[in-house]
């Protein structure tokens, strides 16, 4: 199992990435009342069938031909029941998919939500061809972050990935996070 969500968070968008979205969203949200962490990844990629949705669930299913298992779904689903809290996939061929995981926040076998910051950066700056727009909620404040936004501002000839440019999404995304949880420990 993966030691952290961040790192589930990551290879899902990863999965979205390969799934040629051009477009990935993805939403954290915190609710200590609620006592639930709720993450949300939807991709406008190239979809699957009810067959292959139900598939990838499977930790022996896999499309990729460089491993025989594909863990990353299962290990995230099996995260979030491992709390009582439920995990969905909803997609369709050519429309997209969208994958859910609620955690109970509380419980004593939920994994640490990660360096989220750390994960939404590296998406975001190897990934340039991808727009991605996170939003991260702690109880009533949150914050959003979308690609395209930066790219209007910055135009097409400066890339994510120049240092001055890399630094300020970083820095960006940290700062957010902690203005919105007040550095909870999550």
């Amino acid at each position: 199992m993966m030691p952290e969500i961040a790192l589930n968070i990551l290879d899902v968008a990863e999965n979205s990435v390969r799934a040629k979205a051009s477009l990935v969203e993805i939403t954290v949200s915190v609710q200590p009342k609620e006592d639930t962490l709720t993450v949300v990844i939807k991709d406008d990629g190239c979809g699957m069938t009810p067959e292959q949705a139900e598939k990838v669930q499977d930790p022996f299913f896999t499309t990729r031909t460089t491993r025989k298992v594909g863990l990353g779904v299962p290990f995230f689903k099996q995260a979030a029941e491992s709390t009582g809290g439920r995990f969905q996939i909803d997609s369709e061929k050519d429309k997209g998919t969208v994958v859910t995981a609620v955690f109970t926040l509380s419980h004593i076998d939920r994994m640490p939500l990660g360096d989220i910051s750390s994960t939404i950066h590296t998406l975001i700056v190897f990934h340039e061809d991808t727009d991605f727009r996170y939003t991260y909620q702690y109880n009533e404040k949150s914050f959003t972050l979308d690609t395209r936004e930066m790219k209007e501002i910055l135009g097409d000839n400066i890339s994510f990935a120049e240092k001055e440019v890399s630094d300020f999404i970083r820095d960006y995304l940290e700062t957010n996070k902690t203005e919105a949880d007040g550095g909870a420990d999550i």
